[in-house]
């Protein structure tokens, strides 16, 4: 990633920069912009506008040189990019944090948001290596026969998408939400336009800036595009994909564009989310279970001042437990929760991230009262905080509240399913039984996440199959992993985050399915030799190699620099005797009767009679073609795929197939990995079993070949 002019730093008054085309860019009257202040003290930080940036030139750029240079490297080379970027982010998270406590997050509330990010960049560069092939192309599903002589075949591929992700995040995680989204995309080839929102969007930049700092990125990889960009979709069609974080009401506005209606571009949102967390009937006061709910409801209020999408926002627990949550939460609050700048010494938990949205979550809160909720612990008066210098008194121009909780004497009150407030704030619903905690918890009509919390096995299977097809994830919570647990809030990389219905009904994360995302999945059909040209995986039918015993060089004595897709080994047969079954049997103590008993073993609709132990044919088999001296062929790590489909019997005979299917050289290492497809038939050339062996090969020999 190049740069054609120093970032300018993000200081009063000025604008918070956009890195576009390969350079730092400003508007010109910066002066006209909107100011982003100190969620604490409220001095204004800078400016936000993108007047004169042309959004068409930002896109067309990605689409080009983006797509262009992405496209010069692999999966495991942009993997490696991704752990190198994560090393360099990570040296300096130090100034990052700096930055953060600006936004009111405390230190706790900044490391899940700039640590949680860079962690996504080590999952996906680690996940990239290991489940990705070192190509441009990912198989996706056996091939299918479409012809009776095996000539004519097809299969799913996926290629990634020739246009841009644009990505719209959140004001609440400017670091996690803005790297979560781009990982994926650049493991797939797809450069990221990424637009965060305007009262944290100075962190976003800076954390743009030490990657351009870098040098790591190829150009076009990745823009920020800092302040509005309501012209972006115009200017997307069906090659782009847009993934969007926030309001329902914004997600249903860029939902309706005539650019995704008809025109193709791939849309997926995460938007508002009542999440609840249901505490099982045996999680009584005093037991380890509710001594974790408490501190998970407590835990999702308080962390980034509830500023989550997934905060616990409707806290369902048995009716006759209702006084004692509440008393027990409140309990908490007092004892853990310092409310302040997170400056100051002791803070444990911030502002809220602007008076905008102070003022937005005490509208929604005094809209629950109206609609019948009661505070069951906190006020909406102005709370005295711990302000930097350590003084405690009232911050006029600081985005502070206080921890909410609301009661309801009506549990099925419409405004505690239907308004989020997005801070401080959760309310406790009483339930009768657990089919009516299900239907509660359904209320919402689509969340990201669900949390229940029981030591019950057969409550735990009640509530998460009455609930998951309501929720993205459930988190289930007991004894056992309460110390574990990565928490209620806190989405992994490894795991899909999203939820249906209200909560967007799309998908981020996941691991690689969300590398897929943003790739096409196209079937391709023609011969054999033609899908292994494209996929670069050997297919029944293609052309093979082969080596016999008598001539040329055997496989396994060709690094990776000789061998080729399609080079292949056939044994000899090798007939099977009654006293090779017999002797495995003894020495393994596999006795089983189809291997011992003459009458038994003929008896099974299965076998003739007496057959030769699966296990051992795949031991035969590495006899039969293994080359036994050392070279380039490092180690044996596996089997993939086995299956067994004709039985041996005694007097039979068999050989082995072997060839290469697929070859994946590391790119931080002497070797790579071989994937040999084996195949067993016996003297009538039936199938006999099928199975990938998998081997280390050096990618250079270490002398001269050796004859077979």
């Amino acid at each position: 990633m190049t740069s054609t002019a120093v970032a300018p730093e993000v200081t009063a008054v000025q604008p918070v920069p956009s890195f576009v085309q390969g350079a730092w860019w400003a508007p010109a009257a910066a002066a006209d912009g909107v100011p982003v202040r100190d969620a604490s003290t409220g001095e204004v930080l800078a400016k936000v506008s993108t007047e004169g940036l042309d959004l068409a030139a930002v896109v067309d750029y990605g689409r080009t040189v983006g797509q262009r240079e992405l496209g010069k490297l692999t999966f495991h080379q942009r993997a490696l990019k991704l752990k190198e970027l994560a090393q360099y982010l990570n040296a300096r998270r130090e100034e990052f944090y700096e930055v953060s406590f600006k936004t009111g997050a405390t230190r706790i509330d900044s490391m899940i948001d700039i640590d949680g990010g860079i962690g996504v960049l080590f999952t996906f560069g680690s996940k990239g290596r290991r489940e990705l092939p070192n190509s441009q192309v990912v198989v996706d599903g056996p091939m299918e026969v479409l012809s009776k002589d095996g000539s004519f075949a097809g299969e799913h591929i996926y290629t990634r998408i020739p246009g841009v992700a644009a990505q719209i995040n959140a004001f609440n995680f400017p670091v996690w939400g803005m790297l979560e989204k781009f990982a994926p995309a650049f493991l797939a080839g797809v450069p990221t336009i990424a637009k965060p929102a305007t009262p944290s969007g100075y962190l976003a930049a800076a954390v743009v800036r030490a990657v351009v700092e870098s040098g790591i990125l190829p150009e076009g990889s990745l823009q920020l595009v800092s302040g509005p960009a309501r012209t972006l979709l115009d200017e997307l069609d069906y090659r782009d994909l847009m993934a969007f974080t926030g309001s329902a009401s914004t997600a249903n506005a860029l939902k309706s564009h005539p650019n995704v209606v008809t025109g193709g571009v791939r849309f997926t949102s995460e938007t508002d989310s009542l999440n609840a967390a249901i505490l099982g009937p045996d999680a009584v006061p005093g037991t380890p279970e509710f001594d974790a709910f408490i501190k998970s409801v407590v835990t999702e209020m308080t962390v980034k001042a509830g500023q989550k999408c997934t905060s616990i926002r409707r806290t369902v627990v048995p009716q006759d437990l209702v006084s004692d949550v509440v008393a027990a939460v409140g309990a908490r609050i007092n004892e853990r929760v310092v409310l302040g700048d997170p400056r100051a010494e002791g803070v444990t938990m911030g502002a809220l991230a602007s008076l905008e949205q102070l003022a937005d979550v005490r509208a929604a809160v005094q809209s629950m009262l109206d609609a019948g909720g009661e505070l069951a612990y906190g006020t909406l008066d102005s709370p005295s905080v711990t302000r930097a210098d350590g003084t405690v008194g009232v911050v006029e121009d600081g985005a502070f509240m206080s921890p909410l909780l609301l009661s309801w004497a009506d549990s099925d009150a419409r405004e505690v399913h239907a308004r989020e407030a997005f801070g401080p704030v959760s309310s406790v619903i009483g339930y009768r039984d657990l089919d009516d905690a299900i239907r509660l918890a359904a209320l919402g009509s689509g969340s990201l996440v669900a949390t229940v919390c029981t030591n019950d096995p057969s409550v735990a299977q009640a509530l998460v199959t009455g609930i998951a097809a309501h929720h993205g994830r459930v988190l289930m919570l007991n004894r056992e992993d309460a110390r574990t647990s990565t928490g209620h809030g806190s989405p992994v990389p490894h795991l899909v985050h999203g939820g249906p219905g209200r909560a967007g009904g799309g998908e981020e994360l996941g691991g690689i399915r969300s590398v897929l995302h943003h790739m096409q999945r196209t079937a391709i059909q023609g011969s054999p030799n033609m899908l292994t040209a494209v996929t670069g995986v050997w297919h029944s039918g293609a052309d093979r190699n082969f080596t016999l015993e008598s001539e040329g060089v055997h496989p396994f004595r060709k690094s990776l620099a000789e061998l080729r897709i399609g080079d292949a080994f056939r044994s000899e047969l090798r007939q099977v005797t009654l006293e090779d079954i017999t002797a495995f049997a003894n020495s393994t103590g596999d006795t089983f009767y189809a291997h011992t008993n003459q009458d038994a073993a003929a008896a099974n609709p299965f076998f003739p009679g007496i057959v030769a132990h699966g296990y051992l044919q795949l031991s035969w088999a590495a006899g039969l073609f293994v080359d036994p001296a050392p070279g380039p062929v490092l180690a044996n790590y596996g089997l993939e795929n086995l299956r067994f489909t004709t039985p041996l019997a005694a007097g039979d005979s068999f050989r082995v197939v072997l060839t290469a299917k697929k070859i994946t050289p590391r790119e931080t290492d002497e070797y790579g990995e071989v994937a040999w497809d084996a195949v067993l038939t016996n003297q009538n050339d039936e199938t006999v079993a099928t199975y990938d062996v998998l081997t280390l090969v050096a990618k250079q020999a270490a002398g001269p070949a050796v004859q077979a």
